[in-house]
């Protein structure tokens, strides 16, 4: 299965360290956190990957040149940001006529990729899209997600003050070929993934709850935080 993950962002809120380092390349215990990803992906058997770039592209592209996934990494360079969905829009060529992982490549994370493959492959009746989800002991911070007893997405909770539970949305996406068929007829001004075009599948996606642990490191304090994690919790 092929990947595209999403890894130009400014990451502004980690600033000053990506002053100088692009957000994708922080360094997690001295691994770049792109490394971690594509590590994680390849031990899985997904590949090849397509890997957006704009802020610092020349550091990204360095990296990927001198890696050991250079040669299953294609960059997409971005002068100006196309926004997450059209990102994908714009690169949905990359599957061919095949399903696909959309990565929002931003977290430190240690997903089981083979349970939520099995999970998409198994997934209910009409369900486009299975969405990685994991619990967080901060729901007013992300976007929370409702399920009804099949494990459906039934209701997006963005960052509200009191939402429903404290599952997630995780940013990662399996997409069906029938998704990906239609996604640029039938949203052909979408920007934004999460807010454009998610909302519009409520009752299509399901949820795979992951069982690693999952850390959104867009602030100082939570970069801390993965960098402190004990070698067993990181795992």
């Amino acid at each position: 299965m092929r990947a595209i993950l999403l890894a130009a962002g400014f990451g502004t809120r980690l600033r000053p360290l990506t002053d100088t380092v692009p957000k994708c390349l922080v360094p997690i215990k001295g691994r770049p956190l792109l490394g971690i990803w594509l590590q994680n992906l390849k031990h899985a058997g997904i590949g090849p990957f397509l890997i957006n770039t704009h802020y610092m592209a020349d550091k990204v592209t360095a990296y990927i040149d001198a890696s050991e996934f250079s040669e299953q990494a294609t960059l997409a360079h971005e002068p100006a940001l196309l926004g997450t969905a059209g990102t994908l829009k714009a690169n949905v060529g990359f599957f061919g006529d095949d399903e696909g992982l959309l990565i929002h490549a931003d977290n430190y994370c240690s997903p089981d990729f083979r349970a939520f493959m099995r999970a998409h492959r198994d997934r209910p009746a009409g369900c486009m899209i299975t969405m990685m989800t994991f619990r967080t002991d901060s729901p007013s911070s992300c976007g929370i997600v409702e399920l009804d007893e099949r494990g459906v997405v039934v209701g997006f909770h963005e960052k509200v003050s009191s939402p429903p539970g404290n599952l997630a949305n995780g940013a990662v996406y399996i997409l069906s070929k029938e998704f990906l068929g239609a996604l640029n007829a039938e949203f052909p001004c979408a920007t934004d993934f999460s807010t454009e075009v998610l909302p519009h599948f409520v009752g299509r996606i399901l949820s795979h709850e992951t069982k690693g642990f999952f850390l959104d490191i867009g602030t100082p304090a939570a970069y801390a935080m993965a960098n402190a994690m004990s070698p067993a919790a990181a795992a």
